[in-house]
């Protein structure tokens, strides 16, 4: 009896899938209670700088996938008050939707001071250590949204480099502006 072709048997479906959820565990973090929100991701040993710490791992999509689920997402959030988003950028054509429960790394939230970055290596992304991280530590890395809906996205990070948002590094200045206050502002005085 021929398979249908584009069918995948029930083996290897759970093959890919331990693949992605083993992919998707680290004995460097784990999730806990979190003051930023809700829950969080935390270092269970020293962590040294550069150290790969756990690839964010999901279901691969396309940009048109991405904006339907996102919207959704964010729609749901905003109904429930759950965490919102986990959609990460890869490429032109390609996203990642890590809104899966073994996703571990989905939970780690931003700081505008943060200790952890992503990587991307070919189609995966990996979180890495931006310094040495003590046990114990929550692991943070910014977001990098877009200035476009900053108000949508309130920083709780808490840290004393806070700009009140989650917005990329690379637009602090643009929000200040917007904000009234900063170099920008300071001029106009």
């Amino acid at each position: 009896m021929a398979k249908d072709k584009g069918k995948i048997s029930e083996r290897e479906l759970y093959k890919r899938f331990r693949e992605i959820w083993e992919r998707a565990q680290s004995d460097a973090c784990e999730v806990r209670g979190s003051e930023i929100h809700g829950r969080g991701v935390y270092a269970t040993r020293d962590i040294a700088a550069e150290e790969k710490i756990i690839e964010y791992v999901g279901e691969l999509i396309s940009k048109d996938e991405s904006g339907d689920r996102g919207t959704a997402q964010a729609e749901h959030a905003s109904a429930t008050g759950d965490a919102a988003v986990y959609i990460f950028n890869l490429t032109k054509k390609w996203d990642i939707d890590g809104n899966v429960p073994w996703n571990t790394a989905r939970l780690i939230n931003h700081s505008c001071d943060p200790n952890c970055e992503a990587w991307q290596t070919g189609k995966r992304i990996y979180i890495h250590a931006l310094r040495d991280i003590p046990e114990g530590e929550e692991l943070t890395f910014d977001y990098g949204f877009d200035i476009e809906c900053y108000e949508d996205h309130p920083c709780l990070c808490g840290r004393e480099a806070c700009v009140g948002y989650i917005v990329s590094r690379s637009q602090w200045e643009e929000l200040d502006e917007k904000l009234g206050r900063g170099k920008s502002s300071e001029k106009a005085s």
